[in-house]
C-alpha cells in the first residue's frame, strides 16, 4: 500500500479530487484486483465508486461520454501507484508447485475471472442499497466505474507477468505506476529505460491522448452492459474475460520474445 506521501504526490491531472478521494479510489480499487474477494463484495465495491464518481464530477458529466472518459483517465493515473502488484517469490507462495509459462497461465486465467467477475457484478449492481436512484445504476456512471476496475487487474497482471519472466518493475509506486500505463496502453512488455519518475512526468500529451484512445475503445465496447439487467451481466463478464486474456497473451508474447532475445 502507498505511503501518505505518495498518496499526497499523485493528484488526478486535472486536480478534480482531493487527497481523501484520492485514497478512497485508491483502496476500492486496489480492493477489486483481489482474486478472493466474493461477488457481493465486488457490488459493494462499485457502488463506492460509483458514490465517489458522482461525488466529484456530478452525474451530468457522467452522461456526458468524454466527461465520463476524463474521468475514467485521471481514475486510472490515480490508482495505478496503488495497484498492489505481487513480486515473484510472494507469487509463488500464492500458486505453489509453478512457475515460468505455467505461473504465467494461471495469473492470466485468474485476472480473468476477475475482470469477468467484475462486469457480472456491475450487471448485478442495483441489488445494492446505495444512495442512488435505480434509474443510475444502468448508466454510464457504473459503466465508468467498471472500466477503472478491470484496467487495474490488467496493469496488475501486467507488472505480474513481467516478474514472472525475470523483468520485474523496479522503482517507486509512481515510477512503476508510469510503466504500467504505458504497457497497458501499447499493449506490449515494460522498457526498462523509460521507468522513472512520476506518473504526471510519464503521462505526455503522446501517451495521454493513447490511453484515453484505449479507454474510449474499451468503454464503448462494454455499453453492452447496459442492456437488460441479466443480459447485461453475462454480457458484460464474457466481454472483460475475452479482453483481458488477449491482453495477457500479447504482453506474454512480447515478454517471451525479450527473454528468448536476452538467451540467445
Amino acid at each position: 500500500m502507498a505511503q501518505p506521501d505518495e498518496l499526497a504526490e499523485n493528484q488526478p491531472v486535472d486536480g478534480s479530487a482531493g487527497p481523501v478521494d484520492e485514497a478512497e479510489l485508491s483502496t476500492a480499487v486496489a480492493a477489486l484486483t483481489d482474486e478472493g474477494v466474493e461477488q457481493k463484495e465486488r457490488r459493494r465495491l462499485l457502488g463506492r465508486l460509483v458514490r465517489l464518481e458522482i461525488r466529484e464530477r456530478g452525474v451530468k458529466d457522467l452522461f456526458r461520454p468524454k466527461k465520463a472518459i476524463n474521468w475514467i483517465t485521471d481514475s486510472v493515473t490515480t490508482v495505478a501507484p496503488h495497484i498492489p502488484v505481487r513480486d515473484l517469490d510472494t507469487l509463488m507462495q500464492h500458486h505453489p508447485g509453478l512457475e515460468g509459462d505455467a505461473l504465467a497461465d494461471r495469473l492470466v486465467r485468474n485476472a480473468a475471472r476477475v475482470t469477468a467477475g467484475i462486469g457480472a457484478a456491475g450487471g448485478g449492481v442495483a441489488a445494492v442499497e446505495w444512495a442512488v436512484t435505480p434509474s443510475l445504476l444502468s448508466a454510464p456512471v457504473l459503466l465508468a466505474a467498471e472500466t477503472v476496475a478491470v484496467v487495474a487487474v490488467e496493469m496488475k497482471l501486467i507488472g505480474e507477468l513481467h516478474a514472472v519472466y525475470g523483468r520485474p518493475v523496479e522503482g517507486t509506486g509512481t515510477q512503476r505506476a508510469g510503466a504500467l500505463i504505458q504497457a497497458w496502453a501499447e499493449r506490449r512488455g515494460i522498457n526498462p529505460l523509460k521507468v522513472g519518475g512520476s506518473v504526471a512526468a510519464a503521462m505526455g500529451t503522446a501517451l495521454r491522448k493513447e490511453l484515453r484512445d484505449r479507454l474510449l475503445q474499451r468503454f464503448g465496447r462494454n455499453l453492452s452492459t447496459l442492456g437488460p439487467f441479466l443480459t447485461g451481466a453475462a454480457v458484460g463478464g464474457f466481454l472483460n474475460r475475452r479482453a483481458t486474456l488477449a491482453l495477457g497473451t500479447e504482453i506474454r508474447k512480447d515478454l517471451q520474445a525479450g527473454r528468448k532475445v536476452i538467451e540467445g
